[in-house]
């Protein structure tokens, strides 16, 4: 029996699909439209996911959306009038689009897809519930969602056992800890919903001077961990900005420009919450912990991607381990809906061994043949090897420990927002200028923002302050004491001085603060590219890669070996490899390869 999940219309649509409860493939609208953080129905991703399973639309028994518009309407309506007369032009700037497409998701699913058998809603907060307990490897766990809002909640926790899923209590909206967080990333000049985590990468320049101005006048943190917002320093309940008039008199200044130099006030306000947020999310934990008194906690929703909040809590015990859904945001969402279809509204049995997830490795997007691929190589015109396995290991090792900059592409696509060795982008940790080169020369974005280790699971424990698996990039912990370096001018320098301090044996992978965010590789789920870092373990002693995402900024992670080679002749990256397709930047006719392309292939 198939079941189609779908999350649409406010960010990062995608689509799932599960098979008698097991999840046969997921992905985000993005990676086919190639417009990041894609809002529309996705109709690619749908499609793509039928192609994986082998099924066609009439092979589905059943469709379940993400979250429940007319409860998030009547959110919406409420807000307004609340806050009349002052919202009206927010109002009148969102009311077409729900009153054409949003109110009408169940017209709209069966038009798209011709489809008419049964269509379920899911709750939005329930859907992140859904996404972090039932692909978790523990049979009974407490559940933690947070993020900007769903219908009303922004934040919940709850309790599986087995196939049962209860959320036991919430926040509701206005009071959010993910709009708190996005009011300061619109407030230091990053993108809503898109660079939340740019101000996570920030903190470590800073100090937490504003801490005590954040409890003081924006929130009221409880014992539990619930707060409120003092809505006067916010916009988002009623007009088009995130932060009011007396927010940037309590900051002292307007919100800094996009693309602007980044002040010490910045890296300040990033430090100050982050703090915030760690004290919410630690006081959360240990309240469900007291209510539940279970051994694990799952966690899902935008928030869980705040990936140091997740280092510090598990290092502070509450729980014995925490597991947190990869793809946590909306994307999550269609995962999420799907299996609480399957488990909840069919109650269909769910089974965990209590040690490994059922995600996959969360490689359950599209994959390309090598006759595919070197069918576009040879249309491309480029100059490209094919290497057996061992050969290629060898080679691209030699070529990392050479300090080149390779783009990795095989396997299935990636699902969520990290590349975690199949779509991405990798390098020599080692090397005191890689991150820099990556982030001018490759990724083009800005320097500060740190990059994450790929290293052995086998090995984590030998170069990081982990003692357990983090296979989703979703923990920082600190590099191992035994390779950090102490580095002259450490006392007097602030700010982005601190960036041309070399703090470890892996200076690449080691932000300012001696952390990492670390990606453990796994033969079981990635066997090609755990052979690729084990032979560059062979020849250098350090079993510890770069790891950053297949794509430049502004673009989404590549899914295609078109979407690769533009990818790679646009930047300064010097080998590529498809699967075992090897093409060095040095052997390119540059001019005849770009020309063909563009004939070919339509490209701008």
């Amino acid at each position: 029996m198939f079941v189609l999940g779908i999350s649409a219309f406010f960010h990062d649509s995608a689509a799932c699909l599960v098979k008698d409860g097991k999840i046969v493939a997921a992905c985000q609208e993005e990676r086919f439209t190639r417009k990041k953080h894609d809002a529309s129905f996705p109709s690619q991703a749908i499609t793509a996911c039928l192609k994986i399973g082998g099924i066609t639309k009439s092979d589905i028994a059943m469709v379940a959306f993400y979250d429940k518009p007319f409860l998030k309407f009547e959110r919406i309506l409420e807000t307004y009038l609340h806050y009349a007369p002052w919202g009206w032009i927010s109002f009148l700037k969102a009311m077409p689009v729900w009153m054409k497409k949003k109110l009408w998701i169940k017209s709209l699913i069966q038009d798209e897809l011709e489809y008419y058998n049964e269509i379920v809603f899911s709750e939005h907060h329930l859907s992140h519930a859904a996404a972090a307990f039932y692909p978790s490897p523990y049979e009974n766990a407490s559940i933690l969602t947070m993020d900007g809002v769903g219908e009303w909640a922004t934040a919940s926790y709850g309790l599986g056992r087995a196939n049962d899923l209860k959320i036991l209590a919430d926040i509701e909206f206005p009071h959010s800890l993910g709009m708190l967080y996005s009011a300061f990333t619109h407030y230091t000049g990053f993108r809503v919903n898109s660079g939340e985590y740019k101000v996570m990468g920030l903190a470590p320049y800073g100090e937490p001077k504003y801490v005590d101005d954040i409890k003081e006048n924006l929130i009221d943190i409880k014992p539990d961990g619930s707060f409120f917002l003092n809505m006067d320093y916010f916009n988002y309940g009623s007009g088009l900005t995130m932060t009011s008039e007396k927010f940037h008199d309590l900051f002292d200044g307007p919100p800094r420009k996009p693309e602007t130099e980044l002040r010490q006030k910045d890296m300040d306000l990033a430090h100050s919450v982050q703090d915030v947020t760690e004290e919410i999310v630690l006081k959360s934990a240990k309240h469900i912990k007291k209510e539940t008194r279970t051994k694990y906690l799952c966690l899902a929703g935008g928030v869980a991607l705040n990936c140091v909040a997740n280092g510090k809590l598990l290092r502070s015990n509450i729980f014995d381990d925490i597991w947190i859904q990869s793809a946590a945001g909306d994307a999550g969402g269609a995962l999420g809906a799907a299996l609480a279809a399957w488990h909840g509204y069919l109650d269909k049995p769910r089974k965990s061994d209590g040690k490994n997830d059922n995600m996959k490795g969360c490689f359950i997007g599209p994959q390309f043949s090598s006759d595919q691929i070197q069918f576009f190589l040879d249309k491309a015109g480029a100059k490209y090897s094919k290497l057996s396995d061992g050969k290629l290991m060898e080679t691209v090792a030699g070529f990392l420990e050479s300090g080149k900059v390779i783009g990795w592409f095989q396997g299935r696509m990636e699902f969520g927002p990290r590349a975690l060795g199949n779509r991405s982008i990798i390098g020599d940790a080692r090397s005191p200028k890689m991150q820099e080169t990556m982030n001018l020369k490759i990724k083009f974005r800005e320097s500060f923002r740190p990059f994450a280790p790929s290293v052995l699971e086998e090995h984590v424990s030998d170069w990081f302050q982990l003692d357990r698996d983090s296979p989703y990039m979703l923990l920082v912990a600190d590099v191992a004491k035994s390779i950090q370096k102490e580095s002259e001018g450490e006392n007097s320098a602030i700010g982005l001085e601190k960036l041309c301090l070399y703090r470890s044996e892996i200076p690449a992978v080691t932000h300012v603060d001696f952390s990492a965010r670390i990606q453990t590789v796994h033969y079981e789920t990635n066997p090609r590219y755990h052979a690729l870092i084990n032979t560059f373990y062979k020849k250098t002693g350090c079993p510890v890669v770069v790891n950053t995402s297949f794509n430049v900024r502004g673009e989404p992670i590549v899914c295609t070996p078109e979407e690769a080679y533009s990818c790679f002749m646009h930047t300064e990256m010097d080998i590529l490899v498809l699967e075992n397709f090897i093409l060095l930047k040095d052997a390119q006719n540059v001019l005849t390869l770009e020309r063909n392309y563009k004939n070919e292939f339509q490209l701008d």
